[in-house]
C-alpha cells in the first residue's frame, strides 16, 4: 500500500513541476541553456531558382506577418529596399498581391489571366524611384498584347473600354491585335506615346511581332529618376524621356495587365537601384 502511495505523489509532483515533455520551453535544450536561433531564413533563401512557396523579399515588415485585409490604397505597402523576387510557385496568390479582377489566378507555377479588361493585378510592395524591374511573358494568342505597369497607384483599374485613366507607365508589347509595341505615360491611347509598327518583314528586330506561346524576357528601369527604358530579350525597345516622372504617392507600384488574350508572367524580380 505504501507503495502505491509513494507512486501516485511521484507522477503528482512531476506533473506540477512541468517534467512531462509537452511541457518543456521549445526555445531551451535540456541544459537549461537557449538554444541559438535558426539563420535560414526561407523567405531570403528562394532568390536562386524556384526554392520557395513564398516570395523572396528583404522587406521593412516580413509578409506573413503582414495583415491580410488591405486597404484598397497601395500607400500603406512596404517599401522594396532590397531584391524582391516572386517565382509564383504555390497555390494562392496570397497577400504579396492585390488583384482588381478575379480573372488572376497562379496556374503551374505562373501567375495568368485572361479577358481582365484592363484590370490589372498589382504588387502590394512600394518601388523606389528608381529600380529594374524584369520578368518572363507568354502570351497564348497571336494577337500578342502583353501588357505591364509600372510606377502606377497599386489599386485603380480602367473605368472605361478605352483605358486612358491609368496612373503609371505601360508596357503594351504586341498591342492592337499584335500592330504596335507601345511605353505610354498614364494613357495608352495618348498621342505622344512611344510606339513601335509591328512589321515583321522589318530589318528592325525591334518591330518584330509577338508569336504565340514563346516566353519573353521583360526588363524596365529607372536608374536617373526620369528616363524609363523597357528591353525585351535583351533588346532595347523604348526609352521615355519623362519631364514629370511619375514618383512619389501614387506612383510606386508594379501591376500586370492584359485585355482579352491569355497571358502568364513568371520570374518576377524587382532590383532597387
Amino acid at each position: 500500500m505504501r507503495r502505491h502511495w509513494r507512486i501516485l505523489i511521484g507522477l503528482v509532483l512531476a506533473t506540477s513541476l512541468g517534467v512531462g515533455s509537452g511541457c518543456l520551453p521549445r526555445e531551451r535544450d535540456i541544459s537549461g541553456e537557449k538554444r541559438p536561433e535558426s539563420s535560414a531564413n526561407p523567405i531570403r533563401e528562394a532568390v536562386a531558382g524556384k526554392q520557395s512557396s513564398t516570395p523572396s523579399a528583404s522587406l521593412d515588415e516580413p509578409p506573413e506577418r503582414l495583415p491580410r485585409n488591405r486597404p484598397a490604397s497601395g500607400n500603406l505597402d512596404p517599401r522594396i529596399s532590397e531584391p524582391f523576387i516572386d517565382n509564383f510557385d504555390r497555390a494562392e496568390l496570397g497577400p504579396w498581391w492585390r488583384a482588381t479582377s478575379p480573372v488572376w489566378k497562379l496556374r503551374d507555377g505562373k501567375l495568368c489571366g485572361q479577358s481582365a479588361r484592363n484590370h490589372p493585378v498589382w504588387l502590394a510592395r512600394r518601388l523606389p524611384v528608381n529600380a529594374r524591374i524584369e520578368f518572363d511573358a507568354t502570351s497564348f494568342s497571336p494577337n500578342g498584347d502583353i501588357k505591364a505597369e509600372f510606377w502606377g497607384d497599386g489599386s485603380s483599374a480602367a473605368s472605361s473600354t478605352s483605358y486612358d485613366d491609368a496612373t503609371s507607365y505601360l508596357t503594351i508589347f504586341g498591342g492592337w491585335r499584335n500592330k504596335f509595341h507601345v511605353l505610354a505615360r498614364l494613357d495608352e491611347h495618348a498621342k505622344d506615346r512611344v510606339e513601335l509598327a509591328v512589321d515583321a518583314t522589318s530589318e528592325d528586330v525591334r518591330a518584330r511581332p509577338v508569336q504565340a506561346k514563346q516566353t519573353y524576357h521583360f526588363k524596365v528601369e529607372r536608374t536617373d529618376g526620369s528616363r524609363i527604358r523597357w528591353f525585351v530579350d535583351d533588346i532595347e525597345i523604348h526609352v521615355l524621356k519623362d519631364a514629370d516622372p511619375l514618383a512619389g504617392k501614387g506612383h510606386e507600384h508594379f501591376g500586370f495587365n492584359d485585355w482579352e488574350v491569355r497571358v502568364c508572367f513568371d520570374n518576377l524580380k524587382v532590383i532597387p537601384l
